[in-house]
């Protein structure tokens, strides 16, 4: 079935010259659908690079139709390792993994991937400027200065060693055999292999760019679409990329648009000008299921919501105060009256997927819902009402006001004075002027492993310690025998106490939920969503009788 949505059949009408092509008539041509995407929002920094964009968003744009990696994740299934861009890998030592690539792979450029694409996508001049390969290192993304005057963003190197903290570089064997090189054990390369970040980009596109800013609206990627048109802040348009190394795209193209506001999403879904409303908050679901021929998939990801606290606020800088608005919250009841229970509260900053190596920390629980102990916590703290902002995002994320909404409440009936201030951006959230105290944030897993989200997002090269929200001498050394160490027991052992320090003892942020993730969509075309937040269209998850 030719799908058509009414911004469809006017172009074809305006395109006919006395005659409109029929659905039938495109199918008989080979011609493929195309559909437009309602989203919250398409990027946050407004460049189409995975090192600058490092957020839910932009999850949902890049994977995995856009870029790919050398090691893929199972979208669609366990979000594990599967083979992608290389077929094949291996150890050599626990800091030496050598990874065979698949021949054949191109460009949308048109050029093959080698080994010296590879090497260019995790080199100094790519990701690293002048960081050095040291584990457990803190580092500071504005101390640095870009490697080439492709004026790289000084988050990039950053980002790059919050991720990749110890990697030396990449050595090429032959035209389709690399090594990385680590200067410390690791045993979480596979997963960093399959991270957000870890996509290959080509050499010489880089190289033929006039500036980053001109390569990072337009990148050249080996994905199954390309980049057509991206206008930030109004829409991005991927168009079929035919020579994709796994056979010519289903879909002709995919357009992103950007829609804010949750009814203006719903609405455009039901009346026929989008094909996919992302973003839905629960109490939406039976307005889109309601109607005929649409519906909405539902799951929970590996991502949760958590509020992050502000050490440098003069209240927030005493752990009890910190430890008193833990204890205020009552998260069952938060899931129950914003999500109708169709998410759960997880066991802290933890996901069932560690339980497969052994790393899931039994017993664990979010900080009980106790406003006594609450109250007592800032008698002791000496704390005498004084105000607390809350930064805080227009729904960026789902229900994300009326949760704020919900919290300041509960943290007033146990004597905290929090004031929520509206905030436009993030930039806006993380400026350094003016008085700092809670804000928003969500921690994801993404290489299977307590890495990440603990030592990744709260670790000494961290965003929180990145921007100077929180630190902790204890923490940042046991984040060294995370990075480090090979034995497992140890790193159990390590994480366990991390989870103390950072929930009970000097909390740099409460979790909430789990995050879920609701899709509105046309229930003809036959999509599946992710357990994710990223939409995969590739042939293997699009009906191929559509087409």
């Amino acid at each position: 079935m030719i799908i058509l949505n009414r911004r469809h059949a006017l172009g074809l009408i305006a395109a006919g010259t006395g005659s409109v092509a029929m659905p039938g008539l495109l199918r008989a041509q080979g011609a493929r659908p195309s559909i437009t995407i309602a989203v919250q929002k398409i990027t946050n920094n407004n460049t189409l690079d995975p090192w600058n964009e490092q957020s839910n968003v932009g999850e949902r744009v890049f994977f995995p139709n856009l870029w790919e990696s050398l090691i893929g994740r199972d979208w669609m299934g366990t979000q594990g390792p599967v083979p992608s861009l290389a077929t094949d890998w291996k150890r050599l030592d626990d800091r030496t993994m050598e990874l065979k690539l698949r021949e054949g792979v191109r460009f949308h450029n048109g050029d093959e991937m080698t080994a010296e694409d590879v090497a260019f996508s995790f080199s100094p001049e790519r990701v690293f400027a002048d960081t050095q390969p040291v584990g457990g290192k803190t580092i500071f993304a504005e101390d640095y200065k870009p490697a080439t005057a492709k004026d790289l963003p000084p988050n990039v190197p950053g980002i790059g060693r919050r991720l990749w903290p110890a990697l030396e570089g990449v050595e090429i064997v032959d035209k389709y055999t690399v090594r990385f090189h680590n200067a410390t054990p690791d045993v979480t390369m596979e997963g960093r292999l399959y991270s957000f970040g870890s996509q290959i980009a080509s050499r010489r596109a880089w190289d033929e760019a006039a500036s980053y800013a001109e390569w990072a609206a337009k990148p050249v990627t080996t994905g199954a679409y390309m980049v057509e048109e991206h206008r930030p802040d109004v829409s991005l348009t991927l168009v079929a990329f035919d020579d994709h190394w796994e056979g010519r795209p289903p879909l002709e193209r995919i357009t992103f648009v950007e829609v804010p506001e949750v009814s203006s999403r719903v609405n455009g879904l039901l009346s026929g000008e989008y094909d996919f409303a992302c973003d839905l908050p629960p109490d939406q679901i039976g307005n889109v299921q309601g109607q005929s021929g649409f519906e909405v998939q539902s799951s929970t990801i590996w991502n949760h919501r958590i509020s992050v606290f502000n050490t440098q606020n003069d209240m927030l800088a005493d752990p009890l105060v910190r430890r008193a608005m833990t204890h205020s919250i009552d998260r069952d009841a938060i899931v129950q009256a914003l999500w109708g229970g169709m998410t759960n509260v997880p066991a802290g900053l933890q996901f069932e997927s560690f339980r497969a190596s052994n790393m899931f920390v039994e017993g664990w629980a979010a900080p009980e819902f106790n406003p006594e102990l609450a109250r007592d916590l800032l008698k002791q703290a000496n704390y005498k009402g004084d105000p607390i902002p809350y930064r805080l995002l227009n729904n960026y994320y789902t229900n994300q006001v009326s949760n704020g909404q919900i919290m300041v409440e509960m943290w007033k009936q146990v004597g905290l004075n929090v004031q929520i201030e509206m905030k436009e951006n993030w930039g806006q959230i993380h400026d350094p002027e003016g008085i700092k105290g809670v804000r928003d944030w969500s921690a994801s897993n993404t290489i299977n492993d307590p890495i990440t989200p603990m030592v990744v997002q709260f670790g000494p090269n961290g965003e929180v310690q990145q921007k100077k929200d929180w630190s902790n001498a204890e923490l940042n050394e046991l984040s060294v025998v995370m990075e480090t160490s090979t034995d497992q027991a140890k790193r159990k052992q390590a994480i366990t106490r991390m989870l103390e320090i950072a929930e009970r003892e000097d909390p740099a942020y409460q979790v909430l939920h789990q995050n879920a993730v609701f899709t509105g969509m046309r229930s003809d075309l036959n999509w599946k969503a992710a357990p994710a937040f990223a939409m995969d269209f590739r042939a293997s998850n699009w009906n191929a009788s559509q087409g």
